[in-house]
């Protein structure tokens, strides 16, 4: 059927309508699909807990379970003997008192309720067990293969709230959550305190999602630089190794392009790398300092977001934010810069190397023992040598 070329355009724009309402309960469909069947695997794997516990059945009634549920349930997957362990495990884990004590610290801290988090109430404990808690929201909200790998590849209950939330949060799929366990993500985010300045101008519900995207350092390992280079040099070998360095920013960047031109009166300005993060729905301006961190760059960078909120940030979008990648930061040199900036930012150090080879740790002696070997080898002070001489 061939339609004259206005009404073309009135049914080009209606069927485009209606392929993101089909696209959109398509992903909700699958969403409750795997709500219910974490639960339901959640359940499973309290019962069997709960029984073992009380009953002091041993790890063999696990597979006895998965061959009567197998032959009751025929053609549905899921019940190997293997996959019931996990069940098990699961529950297991994420009811562990460390495990259920950072949950609740971190609970308590977004909602600054200053409550003491060190010892979990038994009301406390059944309340996150008791149907429509926290915790199970956040295990039902990503796939099991997902928790596969969060159980599998980790053991801190602090590492495996970090994954959890961040897949949940970002979107991560199987694939990007191994790559993020395999960079240490959560070391990184943990080594020390991000630079930013999120809580004070974004959201809080936003300013939490742009903490999770940012990172205290970015690993360029993959760049092979091993001496010093010109930030020009960086960010060609940073485009030409673009899908690594997406990688390492994590799941949800999208790149618009380098040198991104802005223009304001007859002057124009350009912006190192342009990136759109798609979960955030806002610009991500990145600029890479090949030295240490200056003040003024937080204010180019905070000038750079105000043109891009003003000429390109779109209708709906979130307020754009600015990542500064340097080779060092001093973090209250950080702090006091970014007090006045009214967009949000953070500042990040990159590495080009590992410190040192896995198979050297602990084999060579560190800086402090260094260091210690080239006082010793020093001659004493003038006084003391004088006073040397005269006993």
């Amino acid at each position: 059927m061939t339609l004259p070329s206005g009404e073309a355009a009135d049914y080009a724009s209606f069927i485009e309508a209606l392929k993101e309402r089909v696209a959109a309960a398509r992903q909700s469909a699958a969403r409750a699909v795997n709500h219910g069947l974490i639960a339901l695997y959640w359940d499973i794997g309290e019962a069997i807990l709960h029984k073992q516990q009380a009953q002091a059945w041993g790890e063999a009634v696990v597979e006895r379970i998965a061959r009567d549920l197998r032959a009751a349930f025929p053609g549905t997957q899921g019940f190997s003997a293997r996959n019931v362990w996990d069940m098990r495990r699961m529950v297991e884990a994420y009811s562990e008192p460390g495990f259920l004590r950072q949950l609740v610290a971190e609970s308590s801290k977004s909602t600054n309720s200053g409550r003491n988090t060190h010892r979990l109430s038994a009301a406390r404990k059944a309340m996150l067990f008791g149907g429509n808690d926290s915790l199970r929201q956040l295990v039902a909200e990503i796939p099991w293969g997902h928790h596969l790998q969060i159980l599998g590849k980790t053991a801190d209950p602090a590492q495996r709230l970090y994954y959890l939330r961040a897949s949940a949060a970002l979107g991560w799929s199987r694939n990007v959550l191994l790559n993020q366990i395999k960079a240490g993500a959560w070391e990184r985010s943990r080594a020390e305190g991000k630079s930013h300045n999120f809580p004070r101008v974004l959201p809080p519900a936003m300013a939490e999602q742009a903490e999770e995207v940012l990172k205290s350092s970015y690993s360029l390992e993959f760049l092979g630089i091993r001496q010093a280079v010109k930030e020009r040099e960086l960010e060609t070998r940073l485009l030409d190794r673009l899908r690594d360095f997406i990688l390492e920013l994590g799941y949800g960047f999208c790149f618009i392009g380098r040198q991104h031109r802005l223009v304001l009166g007859r002057k124009e300005y350009f912006i190192d790398l342009l990136f759109y993060h798609r979960f955030l729905k806002a610009l991500v301006a990145v600029e890479l300092k090949v030295g240490s961190f200056e003040p003024e760059y937080a204010g180019k960078m905070d000038f750079y977001l105000n043109l891009l909120n003003d000429r390109e940030r779109a209708p709906g979008d979130a307020p754009s934010i600015g990542i500064i990648l340097c080779a060092e930061k001093d973090n209250l040199e950080v702090e006091f810069a970014l007090r006045s900036k009214t967009n949000p930012i953070g500042v990040a150090e990159y590495q080009l190397q590992a410190a040192l080879p896995a198979e050297l740790r602990g084999k060579l002696p560190s800086v402090r023992q260094l260091q210690q070997v080239v006082r010793g080898a020093l001659p004493p002070p003038v006084a003391t040598q004088k006073r040397r001489g005269k006993d």
